[in-house]
């Protein structure tokens, strides 16, 4: 039970330490590669998206081989091996690693220990179900599946790591980092219960068929502070204020309206000033000579006369510097709404992925 304690409690601290690992150093770094104006859009995400895989593939990978080869591993035996498979490895790794055949090896007993071990777990079906779900820690406490135990504990680890997403993503800027973070949360819950709730061996026999169930939830809880720390950084790298852009849109088409009554209104005193003018100069000569004078005043001014052609014009030239501010808007709240339909859609494909793999 010592050991078993130990054990936990290492792994505890690594999860701990892992959080914040991504929160105070990856998180950061992740905000200077998406620092606005410091690549183009599409790269900044690409080599965002790049670094966060690639770190998280080696802080993975280093912890896993830290933990060492599982039983399967170390026999040379998959998952689905019969016990005459297994029975035939460790007589042959038997001979190879005997202290007697190994006498300047101070760590062969060790070795052949651990094989010794591998070989009587994996030979008892009960103690190879349990190393299957819940690692060597369940063999070392006799642990057996209990469906609330299990249902409680998975309470407890999903309850925390949402309190912890939803205190991260708190804000409006964050709120696609939130919604793709609980969908991640959701799947993860979904698959989990799946592989330890069912009989036997969920996963199929090409798929990674040296590692078991526990191996996989164990990938799982490692991987996620790595999923929430991008979502957050690339969430709030892709928001887009919606209330903000439905301002300018509304400001804009404020403003178109202004213009268009405005140049109605010269419109109208020009038509009004052209039957006028038509009136009078039905009436003789004088109206002629009137309006000549003032053309000629108004040509030796520099000014053109104002007409209502020229009105309807300039009107239209507004009318299309409006419009192009109002189509960017509603272009970009076009693109928002997309963009928060993907994570609904990306949940829906991941489950029929899922389901499709696993009843395969």
């Amino acid at each position: 039970m010592s050991d078993e304690s130990g054990n936990n409690g290492g792994d505890d601290l690594a999860g701990l330490s892992g959080f914040f690992f991504y929160v105070f150093i990856v998180h950061p770094a992740t905000a200077w590669i998406l620092r606005p104006g410091r690549f183009e859009r599409k790269k900044s995400i690409m080599y965002a998206i790049g670094f966060l895989a690639v770190l998280a593939a080696v802080k993975t990978g280093m912890e896993y081989q830290a933990k060492g080869p599982n039983h399967y591993s170390l026999l040379n035996v998959s998952r689905n091996s019969s016990p005459l498979d297994i029975k035939r490895a460790y007589k042959k790794l038997s001979l190879q690693l005997h202290p007697d055949k190994n006498p300047n090896d101070p760590d062969a007993s060790t070795k052949f220990d651990r094989v010794k071990k591998a070989y009587d777990v994996l030979m008892d079906m009960e103690y190879r179900e349990v190393y299957n779900k819940f690692g060597q820690d369940g063999i070392d406490s006799n642990k057996r599946f209990d469906e609330t135990q299990f249902f409680i504990e998975l309470g407890v680890f999903y309850v925390t790591w949402g309190i912890m997403a939803y205190v991260l993503t708190i804000g409006k800027r964050s709120g696609l980092a939130r919604q793709w973070t609980f969908t991640g949360l959701i799947v993860m819950l979904v698959i989990e219960i799946s592989i330890m709730t069912s009989r036997g061996n969920p996963f199929p026999s090409w798929l990674f068929p040296q590692n078991t169930e526990y191996e996989a939830v164990w990938l799982m809880h490692t991987l996620f502070p790595a999923l929430m720390n991008g979502c957050r950084s690339i969430g709030g790298y892709l928001y887009v204020d919606l209330e903000a852009q439905t301002r300018q849109l509304l400001l804009a088409l404020q403003e178109q309206n202004k213009d268009i009554l405005m140049v109605l209104r010269d419109v109208q005193i020009g038509v009004q000033n052209v039957q006028a003018t038509g009136g009078g100069g039905g009436g003789g000569g004088g109206g002629h000579r009137v309006a000549n004078a003032g053309a000629a005043a108004g040509g030796g001014a520099g000014m053109s006369r104002v007409t209502p052609t020229g009105k309807i014009k300039e009107l239209q030239d507004r009318l299309q510097a409006s419009n192009s501010t109002v189509q960017q808007a509603v272009t970009q709240l076009k693109s928002e709404k997309s963009n928060s339909n993907f994570g609904f859609y990306a949940m829906i494909l991941g489950y029929v992925a899922f389901s499709y793999i696993f009843n395969s």
